[in-house]
């Protein structure tokens, strides 16, 4: 009888759970809908208009991914296709084709998504979400990692991010957050990576922050962050500190010693570089470059057990390095250039040819001249050409003259370097696309599938197709783990023997440089459109968001065309780029595809070439013929910004050398770092013009 009374109980009390479960269910969807709505219907989620089953079952993509415990919503990620910034400030209005319209509302936006509760990791990227991040984002209590980079958020982070108190990551790079970076993350005891690129942070430094002892990755890089840099040895667990480009006038501050990347480049830290640096026993890369540190660099940077990046260029260094320095075994890169350094260059940094050898005997360290810093971008169109066939002609005849350098090291005595050089080498996280593939595991260079290749292209789908030239097809893709990158489709004939395109692919994967866009790896594929004894080879590269450097000379577009000081830094960066591909490896590639097509603009207007060793697969041989000869003939060749943005000598300097170039005798044409010796100069010379342009206009 009892049992009678209590079955019909039990029966009734799971029919009602199950309708509460159901509910929950679709109240959980709802939201991801309403979500849809507010985000006015991202490309990423068009599968959701078509799908009517359980969005916790719906099969992720390289733009979008679901996942779910029990009934409820754990993970949401999604990622846009707003990835251009606007050129200069941004006035927190809605943006055509680049924020979300004016109807959005981001308060409302913040309600809907606080409904998901059990959130533990939030990612919206790249969506065009404008406006300040209101304090009820705390409500996601459950939240791990979030990360809202990419977009146009603005205002002061909002102090109830501190009580996100289970965050583990927080990443809101490339936004347009202003004020303090809040003392209040000090509370968030579990946090591991903070990433703060790329906004408008000011003030000091956060002295909290010090006492986040779980911080692996702290990144603040490109703010106007000031003051003095506290110690931070207490984070004992930090693996990757950057700082570049802020304002820091300090002298450098004691550091955890399980730093694996430090940059700090583009401050004003001054002082000797301290004693304590002795024991970063796990440092790899190291960016003091474009501050006033002083001193003669100590012997045992060289030495460092892991170093193999080292960059001290533009400071105040001096003195002289003894002969017999030792170089650590993992060494790969040394730049001392615009420095006070005397004498000739140690043993274990000069090259061990006689003629290189005698080329750096008596030569002041970084003394050949001073590097303008600021300027990024490309040069005009006729003096590129000039220039890049001089790098072409000149380079290409020396180095054949030449025995090749056997050293492994490179050192750079140009005092030529840029800014950023070492974003690309390092292998820190949260730093570029290609870090973030390293960070997930995956090898910098590495053998692709196709059919991973099929999917992030979407089956080489036409809306991802970039264009096509004589080297083969181009389309954008994106792995799944969210990075974009560029597939280049190579359709080989039967010549080409595998174990040949093996060595290639090894070679290229091998070089490293600030202004070579990074080989990250290949696939091969039976061609079944093409000869069938063919066979496709697709090349993967790092996607560079900002497209060619020729898309950025036309005068119809006012919005990117850019001034001489600006293209001046390109020439300098890429000219660069051919040094290293010349003289830097071995063995040697001379032909290059200089192009203006072939010069590509990364999110921080960063020079990278383009297609570089790609004629050892497909030969293709390419002239060049411009000529300066009159006045009348630069009106015609320059473009009219060129004209009013350069000065008469910084113009002239870079003509004269360009000329030289291309002279039919090659014992006539300057040698490689007289091309760069002038270059520089040009940009020294357009500098001081500036300079003394501003004080006259300023009251």
């Amino acid at each position: 009888m009892i049992h009678s009374k209590v079955s019909p109980l039990l029966f009734l009390s799971w029919l009602l759970l199950l309708q509460t479960t159901h509910q929950l269910q679709n109240s959980q969807t709802q939201v991801l809908y309403q979500l849809r709505k507010h985000l006015e219907f991202p490309k990423a989620l068009e599968s959701w208009g078509s799908y009517y089953g359980d969005l916790c079952q719906i099969s992720a993509t390289p733009h979008m991914s679901i996942s779910c415990e029990g009934n409820s919503i754990t993970e949401l990620k999604v990622m846009g296709d707003k990835l251009l910034k606007p050129f200069g400030e941004f006035d927190g209005a809605s943006l055509p084709n680049r924020t979300l319209s004016e109807a959005f509302l981001i308060d409302s936006f913040a309600t809907t998504l606080t409904r998901l509760t059990s959130l533990r990791v939030l990612s919206l990227v790249s969506l065009g979400i404008f406006g300040e991040l209101p304090g009820k984002i705390h409500r996601l209590y459950s939240l791990e990692s979030l990360d809202l980079s990419s977009n146009y958020l603005f205002g002061s982070v909002p102090p109830d991010v501190s009580r996100l108190v289970k965050l583990q990551s927080l990443m809101l790079d490339g936004n347009y957050f202003n004020g303090s970076v809040p003392d209040a993350l000090a509370s968030l005891t579990n946090l591991t990576v903070l990433s703060l690129k790329n906004n408008r942070f000011n003030g000091q430094f956060p002295s909290s922050v010090c006492r986040t002892g779980r911080l692996t990755n702290l990144a603040l890089s490109h703010n106007e962050i000031s003051g003095e840099l506290p110690d931070l040895s207490k984070l004992e667990h930090l693996h990757m500190l950057d700082l570049r480009e802020n304002r820091f006038d300090s002298e450098l501050p004691m550091l955890p010693k399980r730093l694996v990347t430090v940059l700090l480049s583009k401050n004003s830290f001054s002082g000797e570089i301290p004693r304590h640096f002795s024991g970063l026993s796990q440092l790899q890369h190291l960016d003091l470059s474009f501050n006033h540190l002083t001193g003669t660099p100590p012997r045992f940077l060289f030495s460092l057990p892991s170093i193999s990046y080292l960059d001290l260029a533009s400071n105040k260094l001096g003195g002289k390095l003894p002969l017999n320095l030792t170089c650590g075994g993992k060494l790969g890169f040394v730049d001392l250039s615009n420095n006070r350094l005397v004498g000739t260059p140690p043993r274990c940094l000069a090259g061990s040819s006689e003629a290189e050898r005698k080329q750096l005997q008596g030569r002041k360290i970084g003394s050949l001249i001073a590097m303008i810093s600021g300027a990024v971008l490309a040069i005009a169109l006729g003096a590129l050409g000039l220039v890049l066939l001089c790098v072409k002609r000149s380079c290409c005849c020396c180095s054949r003259g030449k025995s090749v350098p056997k050293t492994r090291l490179k050192i750079l005595t140009d005092n030529s370097h840029t800014s950023l050089s070492s974003a690309v080498l390092a292998s820190a996280r949260l730093i570029s696309q290609t870090a973030k593939l390293v960070a997930q595991g995956v090898p910098s260079c590495r053998s692709f599938s196709f059919e991973e290749l099929k999917e992030a292209t979407e089956g080489f789908h036409s809306s991802r197709f970039l264009g096509e030239g004589s080297l083969g097809k181009l389309y954008r893709g994106t792995l799944e783990n969210g990075s974009f990158i560029t597939v280049r489709c190579l359709v080989l004939s039967r010549k080409f023997s595998s174990q040949s395109i093996r060595g290639h692919l090894d070679w290229m994967s091998k070089l490293n440089h600030p202004h070579l866009l990074t080989f990250l790896g290949h696939c091969t594929q039976t061609s079944g459109e093409h000869d069938p004894a063919a066979t496709i080879l697709y090349l993967v590269y790092e996607y560079i968001p900002n497209g060619t450097y020729r898309a950025h000379l036309s005068e119809s577009c006012s919005e990117k065309i850019l001034t001489w000081p600006d293209r001046l830094a390109i020439l300098i960066e890429i000219a660069k780029a051919v040094h290293f591909l010349h003289t830097g490896v071995m063995p040697g590639s001379f032909n290059n595809h200089l192009k203006t097509n072939n010069i590509l603009l990364d999110e921080h207007k960063i020079a990278k070439l383009s297609d570089y060793g790609v004629s050892a697969i497909i030969e293709e041989n390419e002239k060049l013929e411009t000529s300066f000869e009159s006045q009348d003939g630069r009106q015609k060749i320059v473009s009219p910004t060129v004209l009013t943005t350069s000065s008469q000598e910084s113009l002239a300097i870079a003509i004269s050398i360009a000329n030289k170039c291309v002279l039919l005798e090659p014992s006539a044409r300057p040698s490689f770092e007289d091309v760069l010796w002038n270059l520089q100069y040009a940009a020294q010379m357009q500098s001081a013009a500036d300079a003394e342009r501003k004080s006259d206009t300023s009251p």
